[in-house]
């Protein structure tokens, strides 16, 4: 099968399958969106919504965090893993939206890729869900799976950003990333995936496989 028309139908059954899918993020700011998705890094999004709210409180603007004692916040976030490092990037990132955006959090990647431990993946996720431009999200869900559905061919992220950028819909690719979190949890897991229970096993080369195997 063609890979455009393979996108277009595994979009297609990803919005009928979950209609309402949104980033499992919690979050009320566009600041927040950016701390909270730096906090996520190798972390699940549940444990930082636990978190998140107590922060927030204590910082609830941009300034609030600019003016923090990096060691204040890694004092909230300590269960979260790598929190040293995660709290000089949120003061760092807050001190530069204040002083070299205004205390505006930037609509565009090239300039959210200028802040401290911002990658693509947190640029291109505020620039989807803040301000409803065409993103995608290559987290490690979605690597995984378009790579079984052999949508791409690379576990490099900014390669598969490429990729499905040539193949998706501009205007729903950063919808498609948030159901693919989803998926990824409920049927596409790491290991053991349940390729027999799975709405894309007919469109899917790994499925296929796995079903010949067995």
């Amino acid at each position: 099968m063609d890979r455009k028309k393979q996108a277009d139908m595994v979009t297609e059954r990803m919005y009928a399958h979950y209609p309402n899918a949104v980033c499992a993020l919690e979050y009320q700011k566009p600041h927040e969106l950016l701390i909270a998705t730096r906090l996520s890094a190798q972390c699940k999004d549940e444990r930082v919504n636990l978190v998140t709210p107590r922060l927030f409180a204590k910082y609830p603007t941009i300034d609030a965090f600019a003016q923090a004692d990096p060691a204040d916040v890694s004092e909230i976030i300590r269960s979260l893993g790598l929190y040293q490092t995660k709290a000089r990037d949120i003061v760092g990132i807050c001190r530069m939206l204040r002083d070299d955006f205004g205390g505006v959090v930037p609509d565009n990647i090239e300039d959210l890729l200028k802040l401290p431990g911002v990658g693509r993946k947190t640029a291109n996720l505020v620039v989807g869900d803040i301000y409803g431009k065409s993103a995608v999200v290559t987290d490690t869900h979605c690597i995984r799976i378009c790579g079984r559905l052999g949508l791409t061919d690379s576990k490099d992220p900014l390669k598969v950003e490429n990729q499905l950028r040539a193949l998706l819909d501009p205007e729903k690719s950063n919808g498609l990333c948030h159901r693919l979190v989803w998926f990824g949890r409920e049927t596409c897991m790491a290991r053991a995936p349940r390729c027999g229970d799975c709405f894309l096993s007919d469109i899917c080369p790994a499925a296929q496989l796995d079903g010949k195997r067995g």
